[in-house]
C-alpha cells in the first residue's frame, strides 16, 4: 500500500497556549519537509531547524529532531490479519506463521521532537532534543514533563553576553 501518511501531535509541552506565545499551528507538515514516510529500515536520526513568521512578523525557530521507531500497531495488525486467514480456512504454507511469535520490525515510522522558541540557539536546541531523545528511546525512569519543565526553566544568557 502507499507508505506516505500524515503527521499528527502525540503530546505537548505545555498543553495549553500560553498567553504570549500561541501554539504554532501546522507545525506538523514543517516536520517532515519529504512527507511523513514509512521505511523498511531504520534510520539514522536527522537534525533540522525550520524558521516560521507569524502574522505579527515575529519569527518563531522550530528545532526538529527526527528518529525512527519500529511501527507495532501495523505489525499486531498484519499478524491479526494472518490469524484471520488462518480462522477463515485459508490454508498458509506450512511454517511460514510460528504460533504466537512477535516478528521483528519490518517498517519503521518517523516521530520527531520539536522544541519551538523565538530564540535563535540551534546547538542549545539540539542538545536539549538530543536529551529528551535518549531519556525516551533508553526508557531512563525521569519523567518527560519534568525533564521538559526544568529545560525550559533555564535562563539562556543574551548573545554577546557572559557564559
Amino acid at each position: 500500500g502507499p507508505t506516505e501518511g500524515l503527521g499528527k501531535i502525540i503530546q505537548r509541552f505545555p498543553q495549553k497556549d500560553w498567553e504570549d506565545t500561541p501554539f504554532p499551528q501546522g507545525i506538523e507538515l514543517f516536520c517532515q519537509p519529504g512527507g511523513w514516510q514509512l521505511s523498511k529500515e531504520r534510520k539514522q536520526p536527522t537534525f533540522f531547524v525550520v524558521v516560521l513568521t507569524d502574522i505579527d512578523s515575529e519569527r518563531h525557530y522550530c528545532s526538529c529532531l527526527t528518529f525512527y521507531e519500529a511501527e507495532i500497531n501495523l505489525q499486531v495488525r498484519h499478524l491479526q490479519q494472518g490469524t484471520e486467514m488462518q480462522e477463515e480456512g485459508t490454508k498458509e504454507i506450512e511454517g511460514e506463521e510460528e504460533s504466537g511469535l512477535i516478528q521483528p520490525a519490518e517498517v519503521f515510522a518517523p516521530k520527531s521532537l520539536v522544541l519551538v522558541s523565538r530564540l535563535d540557539y540551534p546547538e542549545i536546541f539540539r542538545a536539549c532534543l538530543g536529551l529528551i531523545y535518549t531519556v525516551y528511546v533508553d526508557s531512563l525512569n525521569v519523567s518527560l514533563e519534568t525533564l521538559i519543565a526544568n529545560l525550559c526553566s533555564c535562563l539562556v544568557p543574551a548573545s554577546g553576553g557572559s557564559q
